[in-house]
């Protein structure tokens, strides 16, 4: 049985059919990445499975569980965890604080005058720190890391929860070549030793062909092509959709994936 079924699903915006009928599974342990051109659907389909947009018609369900008509934070319960595009800290605490207050909202616990905050699960919050590799700025506020660190820490924050399905919204944007690969492989590894499911949208080719165990392409809120990464990039309505005619996805390579951003 998948971990995630999506079936049928669908969105319109006043007379604009945003994502028409769409449908995938996803497995424990697997990597999905989600792309496709700008206005494809891609976001809205994200945002439906975390419960900010509610879907029209169709199903959505976690390891059974109906997610659909339920609010983020109740699916965030249920096992769903989430990464932003631009990372969500508190960068006037310190690194291991704002992975105490993701404990503290998974504990539904509450600080008081009584009561300090940072000493709630410290020791739990420094090993999730050191599963990203930064244990050893705990005690550094996050308005002092560079951007791939904090990418990292948010990566923390959202396993804070346990979750069973992670999703990624762009979790390399913004990032240099070297970091983009750091955390990909960090997140990959997290992914083969907990068994944690990934459903992440993407713009660079390079990050989806590398790290993908398979990937689902959307074009004007249909579903067009869905398989490996190698399929995908032979598959030719997928070619049609992201260059037109006369251009593949092998003339393309890691140093000019940032040129399709802007078609994605």
């Amino acid at each position: 049985m998948s971990l995630l079924t999506v079936k049928g699903l669908g969105k319109s915006f006043g007379g604009v059919r945003a994502v028409d009928g769409i449908h995938f599974e996803l497995q424990s342990g697997e990597l999905l990445a989600l792309i496709g051109p700008n206005g494809a659907g891609k976001s809205t389909t994200f945002n439906m499975v975390n419960g900010q947009i509610c879907a029209d018609s169709g199903s959505i369900t976690l390891d059974g569980r109906e997610l659909v008509g339920m609010r983020p934070r109740d699916i965030c319960r249920a096992g769903v965890g989430r990464t932003f595009q631009v990372a969500e800290t508190f960068a006037s605490l310190t690194v291991v604080e704002n992975v105490q207050m993701m404990l503290l909202s998974a504990d539904r616990a509450q600080w008081s005058i009584w009561r300090r905050a940072a000493d709630h699960r410290r020791v739990d919050a420094l090993q999730l720190l050191g599963m990203v590799g930064m244990a050893e700025h705990a005690e550094r506020p996050c308005s002092e890391l560079a951007y791939g660190d904090v990418k990292r820490v948010e990566l923390a924050m959202a396993l804070a929860s346990r979750p069973r399905l992670l999703l990624m919204d762009e979790p390399t944007a913004g990032m240099a070549p070297k970091e983009r690969v750091g955390l990909m492989a960090l997140t990959k590894k997290l992914v083969v030793e907990s068994g944690i499911a990934v459903l992440f949208t993407e713009h660079s080719m390079d990050v989806v062909f590398a790290y993908a165990d398979r990937v689902i392409v959307l074009a004007r809120g249909r579903l067009i092509a869905a398989g490996t990464p190698a399929q995908i990039r032979e598959h030719p309505k997928v070619q049609e959709v992201y260059f037109g005619s006369g251009k593949t996805f092998e003339h393309t390579s890691a140093t000019a994936a940032p040129e399709l951003e802007g078609a994605l």
